[in-house]
């Protein structure tokens, strides 16, 4: 399966209503701090948004969750790794998405052979405070060279004008957050974000 090459993560299922309908065909629902029945109604209508608009939805952390409501996709960061059912998410068949930062992370990684490597903060982000500083374009292009055909995504500090680059150091997918949800016209900017990605 190819994925497509923008990768927006939004963190309320009210995003999707506004830009699945613009062509976005692979999202990430990033959703923190909220109570289980809040989840579940989300990602519920997130599934079913994502199979009427025929998008891959990728759940970030939720795997039980993912499991539960038939998606197809997860996406975990290295401390979910640490407590998540890994053997129960390929049983269901879900593919995984994995955060990486360094080298022991990528190794750790791809022992799990993951459905795509996440390489990030590949600018300075202000999504979130990290431990780690900016990766550097170059990096992707060592990424891409030790994952092989597994699909490589940019993220951190990511926008329109930076994209370019991004894919030529060897990214397949690009992911943006702040640069549509912070812009004064989102849906404006997505359809950019969708020109410059095909």
């Amino acid at each position: 399966m190819t994925l497509a090459r923008f990768y927006p993560i939004f963190d309320d299922v009210a995003w999707l209503r506004r830009m699945l309908p613009l062509g976005v065909r692979l999202v990430q629902l990033r959703i923190k701090d909220q109570p289980q029945e809040v989840l579940r109604a989300q990602l519920t209508e997130a599934r079913d948004l994502c199979r009427h608009h025929d998008a891959v939805l990728v759940v970030n952390d939720y795997w039980q969750l993912a499991i539960e409501l038939s998606c197809d996709w997860v996406h975990l960061g290295q401390e979910d790794l640490d407590s998540a059912d890994l053997s129960a998410i390929r049983r269901k068949g879900l593919k995984l998405g994995v955060s990486t930062h360094d080298d022991d992370e990528l190794s750790r990684a791809l022992t799990l052979a993951p459905d795509y490597v996440a390489l990030g903060p590949v600018y300075p982000t202000i999504l979130k405070k990290m431990k780690w500083h900016q990766q550097g374009i170059e990096k992707l292009t060592i990424w891409k060279e030790r994952i092989g055909e597994t699909p490589l995504v940019a993220i951190g500090g990511m926008s329109v004008e930076r994209a370019a680059g991004a894919f030529d150091a060897g990214a397949n997918i690009v992911s943006a957050v702040t640069d549509i949800t912070l812009h004064t016209d989102p849906e404006a900017r997505v359809r950019t974000w969708l020109d410059v990605c095909k």
